[in-house]
């Protein structure tokens, strides 16, 4: 009699470093990044003080379908025309 045996996964290769710099955050903590090829990005900030940028793209208005386009026209021309809700009291929010 046989017995089937489970093939061990195969390891993964290691993740791969392709560029390392040192950087000091200015008066306002920003940085710099070098060779970025995105103008956007999100920022995920972990506990253990990692932080992972994800870069953002804005889509193209030809990709928007024709409803969304027209929806965004119409929220558009009410604004122009005041047609819009009572400005919201954020005055809660605030420190005195």
């Amino acid at each position: 009699m046989t017995t089937a045996t489970l093939e061990r996964p195969r390891k993964r290769s290691a993740t791969a470093v392709l560029q390392q710099y040192d950087v000091v955050a200015d008066a306002k903590k920003r940085i710099s990044l070098r060779g970025a090829t995105a103008k956007y990005f999100h920022v995920k900030a972990y506990s253990n003080g990692a932080f992972m940028l994800e870069p953002r793209v804005l889509v193209p208005p030809d990709a928007l379908s024709a409803r969304t386009l027209k929806m965004l026209d119409q929220s558009a021309a009410n604004l122009k025309k005041g047609v819009a809700s009572e400005p919201i009291d954020l005055s809660l929010f605030t420190e005195e």
